[in-house]
């Protein structure tokens, strides 16, 4: 019989949310009349708005039809990525620049393969777990060292250093993951910290991998949404996106990346070509249903529902977020992110994570899942329905009690 493979191997087992799930159902078995409410894997709750999902239903409906059935579209339909230069980079970028993909998490996967397994990587501390598996799995990171993954340099962001890394421990020519508005922390990077990065990746000779999914939740005029604000960044940054926070497509799966021309290896080679091509190997594009969807979502009336639906859960965290400091419980994010992460000092996350559970019947992501640096950490999620977010409130009161 054939042999494992070694970088599956390397991984530890149970990946972050399937775990949270597990133990979610258990507590369920041991409890069979509690009603759980979930603050803790950031799925979204609110129905699609209506225009969207009109858009949807035309998309299925005209494939029904001889004039209206459509096939493979690889790199995406060619007005949807016209659309998206439009209405996020003021038509900045090409069509040949912006790949449509089935979601942000997906992109991340299929750019792990195209770097392989022999760079350098370097990570936010915390971080969406994704960065550092997905380089566990595709042989750019060893096994297990008990405190991290070898060959992954964490950026410790905390509240000491305003949750931004150290820019000094970059390895020279690796990749960089970087999230704003972060998951989990929910912290927004500002333009100086931003062009600092940008900045540290040229002279470093790495490239940028920017992490835009939450950027629809940016409030602060002041603060970019996209790594592309900056200058320089076209020639050392990809960014990946997403329709799944700001639209609800979390199950409809619709992302894109941008890979500007002007960014090169080493050699000299385009890395937008390698893009092409793998993409082309391994992908056969987005449904086009959901990318109907997505032209609906960034015409004037979607952009609207996107406005009022990411109002909607920045509403959630700040209730959440209100409820936590009134415990005495420092927090940050929710203002122009859905998630909060909140700090208990002293304890392991995963204790907290139960003890919440146990006490408040309310579901939370434990820190420590995300990185070593959350290890005293929990995030809450606003995803959900008012109402349960409301009492999940009431429920948190619980934790001031002893």
């Amino acid at each position: 019989m054939i042999n494992r493979n070694p970088c599956i191997r390397n991984i530890k087992a149970g990946y972050l949310f399937p775990e949270i799930a597990k133990r979610r159902r258990e507590f369920a078995a041991a409890h069979p009349d509690a009603k759980i409410i979930s603050l803790g894997v950031g799925n979204t709750t609110e129905p699609i708005p209506p225009y969207i999902d009109r858009g949807l239903v035309e998309g299925a409906r005209k494939l029904g039809t001889v004039e209206g059935y459509s096939g493979y579209s690889d790199e995406g339909l060619l007005a949807l990525r016209q659309r998206i230069s439009e209405v996020f980079y003021q038509g900045d970028f090409a069509g040949d620049e912006i790949f449509v993909s089935d979601g942000a998490k997906c992109d991340i996967g299929r750019l792990q393969l195209l770097f392989g397994a022999g760079i350098p990587v370097a990570v936010q501390d915390p971080s969406y777990p994704v960065y550092v598996d997905g380089s566990v799995l595709t042989g750019a990171a060893g096994p297990w060292s008990g405190t991290g993954y070898e060959g992954i340099t964490y950026l410790p962001c905390t509240g000491e250093n305003d949750f931004f890394p150290d820019l000094s421990l970059l390895p020279a020519q690796g990749l960089i993951y970087f999230c704003s508005p972060n998951n989990p922390t929910g912290a927004a990077a500002n333009r100086e910290q931003l062009t600092a990065l940008v900045t540290a990746a040229l002279n470093k000779g790495s490239l940028i991998i920017f992490d835009a999914a939450y950027s629809e939740y940016i409030r602060d005029p002041k603060l970019p949404k996209s790594i592309f604000e900056i200058q320089g960044a076209r020639t050392c940054a990809i960014e990946v996106n997403s329709f799944s926070k700001p639209a609800g497509f979390t199950g409809v799966r619709l992302g894109w990346t941008v890979v500007p021309q002007e960014l090169m290896y080493a050699g000299g080679e385009r890395v937008n070509a390698d893009w092409a091509r793998v993409c082309g190997t391994i992908f056969n594009g987005a449904s086009n249903i959901s990318q109907a969807g997505g032209l609906a979502a960034l015409e004037p009336e979607g952009l609207k529902e996107i406005r009022e639906l990411s109002d909607f859960y920045l509403g959630n965290a700040k209730l959440i977020r209100s409820a936590l400091q009134e415990l005495g419980i420092t927090c940050v994010g929710g203002g122009n992110s859905p998630y909060i992460w909140a700090h208990f000092p002293g304890r392991d996350s995963w204790e907290v994570f139960g003890d919440i559970l146990e006490r408040c019947q309310v579901l939370t992501t434990p820190g420590s899942g995300f990185g070593p640096a959350g290890r005293s950490f929990i995030r809450f999620s606003a995803f959900g329905h008012r109402q349960d977010v409301e009492e999940a409130c009431k429920r948190l009161g619980t934790l001031g009690r002893g």
